[in-house]
């Protein structure tokens, strides 16, 4: 055991002291920074973009003079389309909408004419076709005589809230939220769980790789076992992740709350700009029906039983992590001088990764009690990615049990089985290994 941390205290340290690790953990949050303040410029950029346009009213469709929607200005002429076409930039227009008489008011379909010296962009022609659509369903609309007010009264928009037929589960937390909750959290715990396998995983592959064509493993072998110096660099790369991520944690909302805040507070911001902390986003943040929707999401997240589901999710993590950092370890042992040889090894233990996470978002957030959904979370090579989305829409405790026990056996057989084909492996040089091969070193003695 002092051999395995002193091991781990080796990997951990070289890792964590490496330009690369440091350059990575301190550009991933400025890049983050970067990225989120570009988004926001070039949104205030598409702000700047103001047009003019002169409508002809042939059809007496419209009920203003003047009228105005985001950035553009809707001005009603009179003057014939030929002497406005010849004085367009006189007149200061960008081009010119002809509206013609509307002959039948049920045709529900309707095609108009836009001149211009260039074609609209498609947010612009976007938003003359949504002001258009207005102005010709208000003419409708008082031509056939229609009250507005009883059409928006048609206007029903249904929501369901799930409620348990069980007096005792009425009051169990998480016990009554929304399908659109469970997804979000159930989509969000899945990627997360997948990027951290394949992440750190493939990380463990490409330092047993190293190690190996540099012979370094060779002097190390010689007074630590090899499956210590497998179980070792495998916690090892996991913490070192661990620091990462807690380093990212603290860092990425902090600098993103500082653009927030300089974008929103510094500076005069176009009034149609919808971001966090400007007016048009302060306004839509008050709204009324934005604050219950947002209150409600807020309570059904704070509903969840966290007391369970954040200490399984560390099992499965971790569960997970081992498994797969394992036989991520055992392929880079077998791996020779040809790097080439890793994409055709790791295919097999990136499937399970792949199908667990399409099997999330595809079929687990849409039908979580649905076969498939039950027997990929018993599945161990799927339940690190799979059951953690579940749990989010309180499955039986029992089938929670019974994926963490199937998993807890799996992934200590993989890591024994690792470890037979990783103390082969890390001692051969230039020749190419195939899968057959590998699997017979697991029945080698000594």
């Amino acid at each position: 055991m002092n051999n395995l941390s002193l091991v781990i205290q080796r990997e951990y340290l070289v890792r964590v002291r490496k330009k690369s690790f440091i350059l990575t953990t301190l550009l991933t949050p400025i890049g983050i920074a970067l990225f989120y303040g570009i988004v926001i410029l070039m949104v205030m950029y598409q702000g700047d973009d103001h047009v003019k346009i002169a409508v002809i009213d042939e059809g007496n469709v419209l009920q203003l003079e003047r009228d105005s929607t985001s950035n553009i200005l809707f001005q009603k002429e009179t003057a014939s389309f030929d002497i406005l076409k010849n004085n367009l930039a006189e007149k200061g227009y960008n081009g010119i909408v002809r509206i013609p008489p509307i002959r039948d008011l049920y045709n529900s379909k309707l095609v108009l004419d836009y001149y211009a010296d260039k074609s609209p962009s498609l947010e612009i022609k976007s938003k003359i076709e949504n002001w258009l659509d207005k102005q010709v369903s208000a003419y409708k609309m008082e031509a056939l005589e229609l009250d507005s007010k009883k059409l928006s009264a048609l206007k029903t928009k249904i929501s369901i809230e799930s409620k348990s037929l069980q007096e005792e589960e009425k009051d169990k937390p998480g016990s009554s939220v929304s399908s659109e909750v469970a997804a979000m959290i159930a989509s969000v715990m899945g990627m997360l769980m997948f990027f951290v396998i394949t992440l750190y995983g493939g990380m463990v592959m490409r330092s047993v790789m190293e190690e190996k064509m540099n012979r370094i493993v060779e002097v190390m072998i010689s007074s630590v076992k090899p499956f210590h110096l497998m179980l070792g660099k495998i916690i090892a790369v996991g913490l070192v992740g661990l620091t990462q991520i807690l380093i990212w944690a603290i860092f990425i909302p902090l600098i993103l709350l500082v653009l927030t805040f300089a974008f929103g507070l510094g500076g005069d911001m176009p009034s149609n700009l919808n971001l966090p902390g400007s007016a048009g986003a302060m306004a839509e943040i008050n709204n009324p029906e934005t604050m219950a929707t947002a209150q409600k999401v807020l309570m059904e997240i704070k509903a969840q039983n966290w007391g369970m589901i954040i200490p399984s999710l560390i099992i499965f993590f971790l569960g997970g992590y081992f498994m797969y950092a394992a036989l991520f370890a055992a392929v880079g042992s077998a791996i020779g001088d040809d790097l080439g040889e890793s994409q055709t090894l790791t295919l097999p233990i990136m499937l399970p990764v792949i199908l667990a996470f399409y099997i999330t978002i595809f079929i687990v957030v849409r039908s979580p009690d649905s076969s498939v959904s039950f027997w990929s979370s018993m599945f161990p090579l799927f339940s690190p990615i799979v059951m953690p989305a579940r749990m989010v829409f309180n499955p039986p405790i029992w089938e929670v049990i019974l994926s963490l026990v199937l998993l807890i056996i799996s992934s200590i057989f993989l890591v024994w089985l690792s470890a037979r084909i990783y103390r082969v492996g890390i001692l051969l040089y230039g020749k190419k290994n195939s899968l057959k091969e590998i699997w017979k070193w697991t029945f080698y003695k000594g």
